[in-house]
């Protein structure tokens, strides 16, 4: 306890400090490097000889000055100090319920695509369903073909290669076609971790590989709409098992950004040819034969450069048009042709990357749940909950109220699952039951609340956040995309994910729904439901969890 207490003090006296922002951040990541590093002392077993393989360390990032703004129009535009801020409409941003309405909506937007699409995600599966949305490509790209005037229609989609290379029928197979009907049009790039290579990579076998990192981006782009989820392209995704999707309609700028990471990520990737191989792009470092150190920095650059063009061109936009030397009005902009309605919200796309030192979205998560003032809930929700020592330090630690959404054994997607994967919804049961002994003994029951998402047929993914200033019954900002909050999404996996801000009570009303309806299908968590049966966690389990808890 006196080990765990270090790191609440200081989220305790950052309330005593001016500047709080960067200063979190900073503490945060020393908090979370200090908690890895007690772990490590606390358990002496030969099998942490293989650490220095499997996590390699990573150089800490200093984060950019991300000072509170305060003349801005809402108290988060420290945000695009990070990262560029986009402002839209509430009109133009869609929040989804059900995987069904995500997988038809993905259909309808292929079928009406003219410009580009572009998907990634850690792997397409292999059944009808998925097929289904192949042969939607295949229509489209046909269409743009037989056009009087034909389109420069261009399909791009980034993967995994570990996940969409396994088994004889996989992500790859199902993409060939495409590949070598349309070579022209159609890009597939497979992202390959630089940290699986060499011997470890000879060892570890096939199902077990991707355990060391991955692809784990899921945006789905059509022109110039863009869907952000945690959802992959499979057909559970598509059917029952539940995530959170949000629909951003005509947003080009937005649009635009996404294309460009995921075409810069997508450069750092194998590329799949028409024979089922895969190539290095031309004058790039090969991911696992390659110098790692090399091909780290000449990643980072090339995902440092869109986002960091991509917010000055953003904080130009910001400048003419608040505090340039006339004020665009309305009506100005409307006889200038823009049409679109002045902003009442803004999406800031949170970028996390550290095989490649890119660690923006776990700043940002960090900082917003350090300045969560008291009065003010946060509904957190992962359907892996393994949360990083830096992230329950805060929620132990800081003034807000939280409850937080899990999912519960039997909604785990690894319920069931075949030999040693068969008990993981274990592994998670005993590290639920280790943080709520924490909460309990703390005594922070009445602020800190864990719930179990159950419903009968159904596997539970949804990731994200909602946050409720004091004294408010709607949500002002949101979190959503792929990060679980847990050791992998901070120091393995690629991902992403968007902040969105509003000040339109229609679209918090929207995402106050959404939120609603997840917790609906919930249960409190109490000392009673670590009785029951199903909760029994076997002695080996609770002695692996140490050990393998940073890889799942």
């Amino acid at each position: 306890m006196a080990a765990a207490a270090g790191p609440v003090l200081w989220r305790r006296l950052l309330g005593l400090l001016p500047g709080r922002p960067g200063l979190a951040a900073l503490l945060g990541r020393l908090s979370d490097r200090l908690g890895r590093n007690r772990d490590r002392r606390c358990r002496r077993s030969p099998w942490l000889l293989l650490a220095p393989l499997l996590s390699p360390t990573v150089p800490q990032v200093t984060s950019p000055p991300c000072c509170l703004c305060p003349e801005g129009v809402h108290r988060f535009q420290w945000i695009r100090n990070l990262v560029p801020e986009f402002g839209v409409s509430s009109s133009h941003v869609r929040v989804l319920s059900s995987p069904a309405e995500f997988f038809e909506l993905m259909k309808g937007q292929i079928k009406v695509a003219k410009r580009r699409v572009v998907m990634a995600s850690l792997y397409l599966g292999t059944g009808p369903l998925e097929q289904e949305l192949v042969d939607c490509l295949e229509s489209t790209l046909e269409k743009s073909l037989q056009a009087k005037f034909p389109s420069d229609l261009k399909v791009s989609i980034l993967l995994d290669f570990t996940r969409g290379s396994r088994g004889r029928k996989n992500s790859r197979t199902m993409l060939l076609p495409l590949l070598q009907r349309f070579p022209e049009q159609v890009r597939v790039s497979l992202f390959h971790t630089p940290n699986l290579r060499g011997l470890l990579r000879l060892l570890i076998p096939e199902r077990f590989n991707e355990t060391i990192g991955l692809q784990h981006i899921k945006v789905y782009l059509f022109d110039n709409n863009v869907i952000l989820s945690g959802a992959n392209l499979s057909d559970s995704y598509f059917t029952n098992r539940q995530d959170r999707y949000v629909f951003l309609q005509d947003c080009p700028e937005i649009a635009d950004f996404f294309t460009e990471l995921v075409d810069a990520v997508g450069d750092v990737s194998l590329q799949l040819q028409g024979d089922d191989t895969v190539q290095v792009v031309e004058g790039m470092v090969h991911p696992y034969k390659g110098d790692r150190a090399a091909y780290c920095r000449a990643a980072n650059k090339r995902v440092m450069d869109v986002i960091n063009s991509a917010r000055a061109r953003q904080q130009v936009l910001h400048a003419q048009t608040f505090h340039g030397d006339s004020l665009l009005t309305q009506e100005d902009a409307a006889a200038a042709g823009d049409r679109r309605p002045a902003p009442d919200t803004w999406i800031y796309p949170l970028i996390q990357m550290k095989p490649f030192e890119i660690q923006i979205d776990e700043i940002v998560t960090e900082t917003l749940l350090t300045e969560a003032e008291r009065g003010a809930k946060v509904y957190l929700t992962t359907g892996y909950f393994n949360l990083t020592q830096a992230y329950m330090d805060l929620v132990l630690g800081t003034r807000a109220e939280y409850q937080i959404l899990l999912a519960s054994p039997e909604v785990n997607g690894f319920f069931g699952a075949k030999g040693v994967a068969g008990a993981i919804p274990a592994a998670y049961v005993h590290i639920e039951r280790q943080f709520f002994s924490e909460v309990c003994s703390l005594g922070q029951q009445e602020r800190v609340q864990l719930q179990e998402y159950w419903r009968r047929g159904w596997t539970f993914h949804a990731k994200g956040l909602w946050l409720y200033l004091a004294g408010s019954s709607l949500p002002c900002l949101t979190l959503i995309g792929s990060p679980n909050f847990g050791y992998r999404s901070v120091h393995r996996d690629l991902e992403a994910q968007i902040a969105i801000v509003t000040e339109s009570r229609a679209l918090q009303q929207q995402l106050h729904q959404e939120q609603e309806q997840l917790y609906l299908r919930s249960g409190v968590v109490s000392s009673a439901t670590f009785e029951q049966p199903s909760r029994q966690v076997k002695l080996w389990v609770k002695m692996v969890t140490p050990l393998i808890k940073n890889f799942f």
